[in-house]
């Protein structure tokens, strides 16, 4: 794969198919997926089936969020590492300054009217974890072994509880996996992504080095440290995207007092209802921790550091990928950590979400009828944030 450098031409016409993108993708991930082969495979012709399925089949491999992984790739193919990050800033930033705004106002939301809405969207949250439980063990754990190992999992996530519970639970995870699972056969690709590797080593080497971020925090590196070390780890950790960033992201805010139980899944539910990359909850949990600048500072930093490890592997294993994908040992590991993801976002579907949401019988009905509008129904998630908050309240203010 031949990446072009970047001209001011490409750049534009980047950013503004990606900000268009990133103002219109409702729908999480698997949508996302499906506008961006519009957008690149269909209409403009960018890129191939094989190579967009290729794309796609890479970035559910690595940790990190698949959908915004194929936006950075497509702009590295495109305009090289400018194109790819110009790809990544116009799509993630309509999301992101959506949050931030609503991270501002939340606290303005006093009296019945804004406590009933922060609850609908905290039933909200419940309907679509449900939701994506539902979807992912149905094709993560097709097995008694995997299944077994999401049940584990969930075990480990709430006995323990916090990052210790959940890291736990993705190596014993991908240990059994390792030992237990078995290797889908992989055609090889006919048009195989080989990049350019200049930039593939430094970016493994950044990748690792950040990693030591949490020991620079343990060992006084302040506030700004401990944060950065906080959501890169989560970044790092978050195999399978998407919805499954929920329990590390609580582990990483919760416990350690920088936001409420309560205001951290408000902002969740909320997050439905905003286009774009789910990741963007961290911008909302950034602004939370701090009122004004300080608070769109955090946004920000929270927001590159959470998605800068899935950027940096993804540089760092795009030459690599035709070998990578045929080894016996990491089709197995990845199943039997996929499989450990479904059992941690179960264990977070009761504790917090659960736990913060169900207050009331009337709750259970609200929040059963989200899932099945968005599991029976197919309702895309924005919907059901309307149905739901309008329903909470107007219960509000009847009761």
């Amino acid at each position: 794969m031949h990446t072009p450098k970047a001209s001011a031409a490409h750049l534009g016409e980047l950013f503004r198919i990606f900000l268009w993108l990133g103002i219109t993708s409702f729908g999480g991930p698997v949508a996302h997926l499906g506008y961006f082969r519009e957008a690149f495979v269909v209409r403009r012709r960018w890129l191939g089936e094989s190579d967009f399925a290729d794309l796609v089949a890479l970035c559910q491999f690595l940790p990190g969020p698949a959908s915004s992984q194929v936006g950075f790739a497509i702009g590295l193919r495109r305009g090289g590492l400018p194109g790819a990050l110009v790809a990544w800033c116009a799509f993630t930033l309509p999301s992101a300054v959506a949050l931030v705004l609503f991270a501002a106002g939340a606290s303005a939301l006093g009296g019945e009217l804004g406590q009933a809405l922060l609850h609908g969207l905290k039933l909200v949250a419940v309907a679509v974890v449900a939701h994506a439980v539902w979807g992912m063990a149905g094709k993560l754990c097709p097995d008694l072994i995997r299944a077994a190992i999401a049940l584990i999992a969930l075990c480990l996530a709430l006995l323990l509880g916090g990052a210790a519970g959940q890291l736990g639970a993705i190596m014993l995870g991908a240990g059994i996996g390792l030992w237990r699972c078995r290797p889908v056969p992989m055609l090889a690709s006919a048009h195989p992504l080989i990049p350019s590797r200049r930039w593939s080593l430094p970016a493994l080497i950044v990748f690792l080095v950040l990693l030591l971020l949490p020991l620079m925090a343990a060992s006084g590196g302040g506030a700004v440290i401990a944060v950065m070390a906080a959501f890169y780890r989560v970044g790092a950790l978050v195999f399978g995207g998407g919805h499954v960033v929920l329990p590390l992201l609580e582990a990483a805010v919760v416990e350690p007092g920088w936001v409420t139980q309560s205001v951290f899944v408000t902002g969740y539910g909320m997050a439905q209802a905003v286009p774009g990359p789910l990741f963007t909850f961290a911008a909302y949990l950034g602004a939370a921790m701090a009122p004004g600048t300080h608070g769109w500072l955090l946004a920000a930093l929270a927001t590159v550091m959470i998605f800068l490890p899935g950027m940096l592997l993804l540089i760092g294993v795009l030459p690599h990928w035709e070998r990578l994908r045929a080894s016996a040992s990491a089709q197995r590991l990845i199943q039997g950590t996929n499989a450990a993801v479904v059992g941690i976002l179960a264990a977070a579907l009761y504790d917090p979400i659960w736990q913060s949401a169900i207050v009331a019988p009337l709750d259970i009905v609200l929040a059963a009828l989200g899932f099945g509008l968005l599991t029976c129904c197919h309702w895309p998630a924005w919907r059901v944030v309307v149905l739901l908050v309008a329903a909470a309240v107007g219960i509000g203010l009847v009761g």
